[in-house]
């Protein structure tokens, strides 16, 4: 695979320069490392649910690149005034998706902290010339989604006792899902360009993979599937402030047509914890690819959009 970075070293493949869901760098010619970071507060009360869902989500970008896990480093910020057996359950919630990974466990670092904090360093591998990254999309392709989006929504309004804890399963379900499933079947297609869908939104991340890959995107947002009751929560002002963020930065590169309601159009900027990926493949590939998907267990499968050629305005995304 070439690279557009590498002045600081050839073996650099990708680095900072396209905002991409991890660095990779060559070892060798058919081995690359890929090396991601990441760790938030609790979005639910339980804590060996929250090590799983913090855990899946770092691992996401190993597989969002083409590649696999190969070893784990625990990040944990623990307050003092917590029993330690709490520390305990988050930590066994991410050594289990680990497990789950088929990666393994080497250590970690824990600091004392007011508010609770865990993730994961992680270190990946994938063939040097399977790369994927967010800046490979080509006119033509299409634009495939393997998770529902809303869990900002859904897991603002539990906060905020507008629903409970049972209409938050299958929000839980999908944040605790790897997205290793997906990668096993974009290997097997052959895909384009990858990322995951995080804390930018679905436009947001879109808008990173359009711009890297200098093209437009259309997306027909409704292909876009949402977790239940993500339209009513918002009217009920169930709305993360990194909604409002998103839509405030990445607004200005995307257009949407007046027939999309507001509440569609602040849950497409909705930020996500361990969202899915965004996978752009060819047309004739798009099939096989969702056969694929569907065959691994994949929330879901929908082809949302479509790639094209880039025009001269500033819009990037194009929604209808």
């Amino acid at each position: 695979m070439k690279t557009k970075e590498n002045k600081l070293d050839p073996n650099l493949i990708v680095g900072l320069g396209t905002s991409d869901d991890a660095g990779v760098y060559k070892i060798k010619d058919d081995y690359a490392l890929i090396q991601t970071l990441d760790f938030f507060t609790p979005i639910v009360d339980d804590p060996y649910t929250f090590g799983q869902i913090a855990a899946t989500n770092s691992l996401s970008d190993v597989y969002a690149m083409g590649g696999r896990p190969l070893t784990a480093m625990n990040i944990a910020c623990f307050a003092t005034c917590l029993e330690p057996a709490v520390l305990a359950e988050i930590l066994r919630g991410g050594a289990d998706k680990i497990v789950e990974a088929e990666a393994i466990l080497v250590g970690g670092h824990t600091v004392t902290d007011k508010e609770v904090k865990f993730g994961l360093s992680v270190t990946g591998y994938v063939h040097p010339d399977k790369v994927l990254t967010n800046s490979g999309a080509k006119a033509g392709d299409v634009l495939v989604l393997t998770k529902p989006i809303g869990t900002g929504i859904l897991t603002t309004a539990l906060k905020k006792d507008l629903i409970t804890e049972k209409e938050l399963d299958e929000v839980v379900k999908s944040m605790s899902t790897l997205n290793k499933g997906a990668a096993i079947a974009m290997e097997r297609v052959g895909v384009h360009a990858c990322t995951d869908i995080t804390g930018f939104g679905i436009l947001g991340h879109t808008y990173e993979l359009a711009s890297g890959s200098d093209v437009n995107v259309e997306i027909d947002a409704s292909k876009i599937p949402l977790f239940n009751k993500t339209l009513q929560l918002i009217e009920e002002n169930a709305v993360p402030g990194g909604a409002r963020s998103n839509q405030s930065h990445f607004g200005k590169w995307v257009d949407i047509n007046d027939d999309i309601s507001d509440c569609l159009e602040t849950a497409l900027y909705d930020p996500q914890t361990s969202g899915g990926l965004l996978i752009a493949v060819a047309e004739d590939k798009a099939k096989q690819l969702v056969k694929e998907l569907t065959k691994e267990n994949c929330l879901c499968a929908n082809v949302i959009g479509k790639v094209q050629d880039k025009d001269e305005s500033e819009i990037f995304i194009n929604v209808y």
